[in-house]
This record gives C-alpha cells, structure tokens and sequence, in this order.
C-alpha cells in the first residue's frame, strides 16, 4: 500500500524506479507530471556515476520526463566536495571510468597514474576494470599508505538483461587485496548523500519522502535521516528480501503508478502532455 498523503519533497531513485535500461517504467511519466502539478518539490537520486547530471536530465527528457541537471544528484559532485574538504591538495588514483577523472579534473583535484603519488584511492563502477588497475591501487594503498573513498555501495547495477557488476565488486577486490577499508562511500545510504538531497529538496526532513528500488540504499538512507520511504518492486529488491529486511520500508508499491493517493490522480485530457 502506496503513503495516503502528497508530500512537500519527493526524492525518486532513477535506475528500477523511473526507468529501467532506456526504457521508462509503466506510469513513471505521469505520476513525475501529477508531483510537479502538485506543486511538490523533485529530485532525482542514483548511485550510478557512469553519466554527468546533463546526460541525466537529457535521458528523462528524452523519456518524455522533462528534467534539468540541477534536479539530478549524483555521487560525482559528493565526491569533489568530499575530497576537496577532507584531502584538499591530495593526488587522486582512479580506478574508474574516464568520466570519474574528468569531473575531479574539472573540479580541480589532481589525478594521476602513479601509485607512490596517490594520497586517496577513488573506486567507482567500472566496466574497464583490469588486473593493472587493481595493482596500482593495491601499491598505493598497500605501499604508500593512501586512503580508499568509493562513489557507491552497490553490487550490481539494475539493467533489462539482469544487471552488472557494480562498485562493491571492485571495492571488495582492492579491500580484499590492501586489508584496508574505504574510509568513506558517497552514494546512498551515506551522510553525505543525504545532506545534498535535502539541500537541493529545501524542504523540511519531515514533509519529504524517498523513493527507490533498493532496501539496502533507499530505504536505508530514509531510516538515517528519519524521514518515510518507499520501496518501488520493479526494480533490485525481490518480494522474499523485503521479508528477510530488519529494517522494512514504510510502504511498498509495485510501481510509480501507485505512489500517490487516489485523490492526487488525474489524467490530462487526450492529446495533452506533461
């Protein structure tokens, strides 16, 4: 059963929730359409750091979800004010994909290539990782005493075929290998997620609710900051994972078509759009 209330903020996760692979999932469009009609405030949160907020809001945009980047928060900008407030000056090692450099380069954290020069170790999802790359982080963790900072904790990123490999998988290798730990994650369920998406909501923790696929990121993140959450079935999370959950979400739904109360339902007449 689906909150029996509109709330002043809405935090919807995008992969399993709002689409799945390039594909929007059944109702998403016009329930996104009846929150801003509502007058509601809306952000867009996933742990996927593959794409920049702009590839984001295009993607949704293109969906037939129009969206601007600042509505899209992703573990990429957490991570450049993480790194420039807790190593500010510190070389950076990647074990990424190239969009991951570019954004710290932008940012102007200095990336490099060599082990003995890195102060942290970024991890992130990365479909081109390599053998050389878990030697080099393993040198400059093992070696060279740098710290480990990863941008998600999800073992497997939702797609039509049944997934991918996702951060946690490389984390675990290099945490395997190092002995170390990462001193911190940035996507949900972390604190620091948490303090952008409210900032960017400027709603009240109180009058807002998260929305996603995942018990382990959502949900969790919502139980954190106190606020309620529900869990979306059309994406990560089977029935039987939601019964084993010790800390269940405050509603379940199968979709975005039953997120809001009855009332709060209407459709545009023929023709129209959102």
């Amino acid at each position: 059963m689906g909150p029996d209330r509109m709330y002043a903020g809405y935090a919807l996760d995008l992969d399993g929730t709002v689409y799945l692979g390039d594909a929007l999932l059944p109702h998403a469009a016009e329930t996104i359409g009846q929150i801003r009609h509502a007058g509601a405030q809306l952000v867009f949160l996933t742990n996927n750091p593959l794409h920049t907020p702009a590839d984001y809001a295009n993607k949704l945009t293109a969906l037939g979800v129009p969206a601007s980047p600042a509505e899209i928060v992703t573990p990429l900008a957490v991570l450049t004010e993480y790194l420039r407030t807790h190593h500010h000056g510190t070389a950076v090692l990647t074990v990424a994909e190239p969009l991951v450099d570019a954004t710290l380069a932008a940012a102007g954290i200095a990336v490099t290539g060599e082990p003995a020069a890195a102060g942290v170790v970024v991890v992130s999802f990365d479909r081109t990782f390599s053998y050389d790359k878990l030697l080099a982080a393993f040198r400059a963790v093992r070696h060279h005493g740098a710290a480990i900072v990863a941008t998600n904790p999800d073992p497997f990123c939702p797609t039509p075929d049944g997934g991918l490999p996702d951060c946690a998988a490389m984390l675990a290798a290099i945490e395997a290998c190092t002995g170390g730990k990462a001193e911190a994650i940035m996507g949900k369920p972390s604190v620091h997620m948490a303090e952008e998406l409210l900032r960017r909501l400027a709603v009240d923790a109180a009058d807002a609710v998260i929305v996603g696929d995942r018990i382990s990121t959502d949900v969790a993140m919502s139980v954190a900051l106190g606020i309620p959450s529900v869990l979306v079935m059309s994406g990560a999370t089977s029935a039987a994972e939601v019964k084993r959950s010790p800390a269940p979400p405050d509603f379940i739904v199968g979709g975005l078509a039953d997120l809001l109360p009855a009332a709060a339902q209407f459709r545009l007449p023929e023709g129209s759009s959102w």
